[in-house]
């Protein structure tokens, strides 16, 4: 019983200032900070203190901030065999500047993650084969995450995309998806619509579900999450908090998801438990720091069924 990522990782340097600066200006700052990037990563550590067994594939850099990620995955019990250390390019990083009005700036160059290749998903094929749910997101190739799925269906493993940073997908088979985990911009993006679509999320699903992924799990910000299928849809209710930071909420719900279905719970079941540690994520800051562990996650989802009684 096991998750297996294909995975990405970027080191994240941070700055605050009083406002963005303009071109050819430079400002004095404060508050530098360096944190952990990455959807591969954050959807890896979340896993793996949700309780499942984690394998992870993908490149960093043979670089300081490459053994930095060497050391976090294994600080947090994941099993990292299929890493490849490169010294052709340098670990992916992401430059942020952030104003006082919670504004932002990003610059990433995904540095070695574009070396992840298909014919090292072949190489992490003892690490899939022991898996039961393979997840993927697209700061690697298409082409990568797309074969590395592709190899999981063959192999009887649950699959599911996170279609994030979103890219058009229309006219892209992806009949090896078992999940595609759009938010609705990502939903729209996909069909090489405009991000503010007006058609509904059903309609959307519909032309998603065109691509031959056989269900559509569409996360709604506080609306919650639904799930679409060529016939149904489910309405899953969000998980009420005071968000102080949403940054990286769908990397922990789709580690979430992974993890519930690997344990074999219904889809519903499944997303409901994906809502609240996605919710929890919210209520701190950064990324992995706010990850919670499954103790606090079961705590939390009891004193929600305590507030509906």
């Amino acid at each position: 019983m096991s998750v297996f990522i294909l995975g990405s990782y970027a080191k994240a340097l941070v700055m605050t200032a009083d406002r963005i600066p303009l071109a050819g200006e430079t400002l004095i700052g404060q508050d530098f900070r360096q944190t952990w990037g990455g959807k591969g990563s954050d959807m890896a550590v979340q896993a793996a203190r949700l309780g499942a067994d984690v394998s992870y594939a993908g490149v960093v850099g043979d670089d300081a901030f490459g053994h930095e990620f060497v050391s976090l995955m294994q600080q947090e019990g994941v099993n990292i065999q299929a890493l490849t250390l490169s010294a052709e390019l340098p670990t992916g990083a992401g430059l942020i500047i952030k104003d006082n009005e919670a504004r932002n700036i990003i610059v990433v160059d995904m540095g070695a993650n574009k070396l992840f290749t298909p014919a090292l998903v072949d190489q992490a094929l003892p690490q899939l084969k022991q898996s039961n749910v393979a997840l993927a997101q697209l700061e690697i190739p298409l082409e990568t995450a797309l074969y590395g799925l592709r190899k999981a269906k063959d192999l009887g493993k649950t699959t599911i995309l996170n279609p994030a940073p979103a890219r058009n997908l229309r006219g892209i088979d992806l009949s090896a998806i078992d999940y595609l985990t759009p938010n609705e911009t990502e939903a729209r993006v996909a069909l090489g619509l405009e991000p503010d679509d007006a058609r509904s999320n059903r309609e959307i699903a519909d032309l998603l579900l065109e691509t031959g992924c056989k269900y559509v799990v569409m996360t709604l910000g506080d609306a919650g999450s639904a799930v679409f299928s060529h016939n149904d849809t489910q309405e899953i209710p969000p998980c009420k908090v005071d968000v102080v930071d949403s940054n990286g909420a769908g990397d922990s719900f789709n580690a979430a998801l992974a993890v519930a279905l690997d344990e074999g719970q219904p889809i519903a079941e499944a997303i409901l438990l994906a809502n609240a540690t996605a919710a929890l994520c919210c209520t701190d800051w950064e990324t992995v720091p706010s990850y919670r562990y499954r103790a606090d996650v079961d705590a939390f989802m009891k004193t929600m069924l305590v507030a509906e009684e």
